[in-house]
């Protein structure tokens, strides 16, 4: 509050600025250009699926559609199963995204709040796993799967992939935060172990744990050459992903863009709904990481 009695706000990083400075417009302008930038070919996909053949072929580009049509999706079902490739990519990505929160609870809360011989190096060469390029394991991981029979099924995609190096580093961090003295009260009170975790860990570090699912449901929405080899040909199985490839081909001389880009918006439909139900625990993750920090 100055003499004269009116009061006037703090400057700093976490107070109130009475007028944005150059620097804040320029800030906005970049955010706003990556925005515009990172949305326009999802913007232009939805747009090229309204679209007629024709007007998809036209140059200059026709950036809206003339007369908005519907038809493309509606023919996307007479190329590929949509309905089945939906539920295959849905079974998929769901289970293994379950695996993957569970068994990186369970690793996480061990690294973080347990004390065992060979703990860290664990955890050293656990993170190190993090730098293998997937290809690297493909072919060990498919072996391993044509041993126990699980070649040519969803199962077989679906088991190498439900525990994550990631997750377990991510849920460690996070769950290193909880007190200690919430976890001996609840031990000294008989709680068991997975109790605790489940009950009282699990709920603290809600906004990692569907950050991670957020990540791990994507990921594996999208996953392509991991399932292409497991299924071998056995197209009943496919996933969205693979059925997309179908469309390709069906594309040949560009007269069907529209059909492509309809069944990419169909693909893309489950992870953005998924997003925008976890968005606000997604943005708590991070705010929660950076004050930690």
């Amino acid at each position: 509050m100055s003499a004269a009695g009116e009061w006037r706000p703090r400057r700093g990083l976490f107070f109130f600025r009475s007028r944005p400075t150059s620097g804040d417009y320029i800030v906005a302008t970049l955010m706003l250009v990556v925005a515009v930038a990172s949305a326009f070919p999802l913007v232009w996909m939805v747009l090229s699926s309204l679209k007629t053949p024709a007007e998809t072929m036209q140059v200059p580009p026709a950036w809206l559609p003339e007369s908005p049509s519907l038809e493309a999706f509606g023919k996307v079902s007479g190329v590929i199963n949509v309905g089945r490739s939906m539920l295959n990519s849905a079974v998929i990505a769901a289970i293994t995204t379950a695996g993957i929160i569970v068994t990186s609870l369970m690793a996480g809360y061990a690294f973080a709040k347990h004390r065992f011989h060979g703990r860290n190096a664990l955890f050293a060469l656990l993170i190190a796993t993090m730098f293998l390029p997937p290809i690297v394991t493909l072919i060990p991981l498919y072996r391993m799967i044509g041993t126990i029979g699980l070649d040519g099924s969803l199962a077989g995609v679906v088991l190498p992939n439900l525990a994550n190096a990631f997750g377990i580093f991510l849920m460690r961090q996070f769950i290193a935060g909880v007190p200690d003295d919430l976890i001996d009260a609840a031990r000294m009170d008989g709680a068991s172990e997975m109790r605790i975790l489940f009950v009282i860990v699990a709920p603290l570090v809600t906004p990692a744990v569907a950050a991670l699912a957020l990540f791990a449901f994507v990921y594996h929405w999208n996953s392509y050459l991991w399932p292409l080899t497991v299924l071998q040909g056995n197209a009943d199985q496919y996933p969205i992903v693979i059925s997309l490839s179908r469309l390709l081909s069906y594309n040949r001389g560009a007269m069907n863009t529209n059909l492509v880009m309809a069944g990419a918006t169909l693909a893309v439909l489950p992870p953005l709904v998924l997003f925008v139900f976890l968005q606000r625990f997604f943005v708590d993750s991070i705010v929660s990481s950076g004050v930690k920090g």
